[in-house]
């Protein structure tokens, strides 16, 4: 992230720094989310049963998570035959890979700005006006 910009409107330069526009809301959907998360690590991909059981989904609703992200371009699904049984491995591809990447960064990012926050709340609870509602704006 880049340093806040001081504008006449904002002097401190504050305005849209908490707004995290790279947390692609593809990925920050909670099932979407540990669907990427269990590819992530797994170059060769992951049997649909596995990856089912690892994100705690049901067959349709995981189903319905891999089309979107598929869709997105951020999984492939491939259907083949082991012996006579089909099966169906999910993979994340190299886009997805550098998106989920990219998301990552911007949550990394969100984790310290709320750290740094509660961590200036806590030093300075007046400056705080929900904590002194004769502070609040009114």
């Amino acid at each position: 992230m880049t340093d806040p910009v001081p504008t006449p409107q904002d002097p401190a330069g504050e305005s849209g720094r908490y707004a995290y526009d790279g947390l692609d809301r593809l990925i920050h959907e909670r099932a979407r989310l540990g669907v990427l998360t269990s590819l992530i690590g797994q170059p060769r991909g992951l049997a649909f049963g596995d990856l089912r059981r690892l994100c705690d989904l049901t067959d349709g609703n995981l189903s319905r998570h891999l089309a979107a992200l598929q869709e997105g371009g951020l999984v492939e699904v491939i259907k083949r035959f082991e012996g006579a049984r089909p099966l169906t491995v999910c993979r994340i591809t190299d886009a997805g890979r550098a998106r989920y990447l990219d998301y990552l960064a911007v949550l990394e990012q969100v984790v310290r700005d709320a750290a740094a926050a509660a961590k200036a709340g806590a030093a300075d609870p007046a400056a705080n006006p929900l904590a002194n509602p004769g502070l609040a704006p009114s």
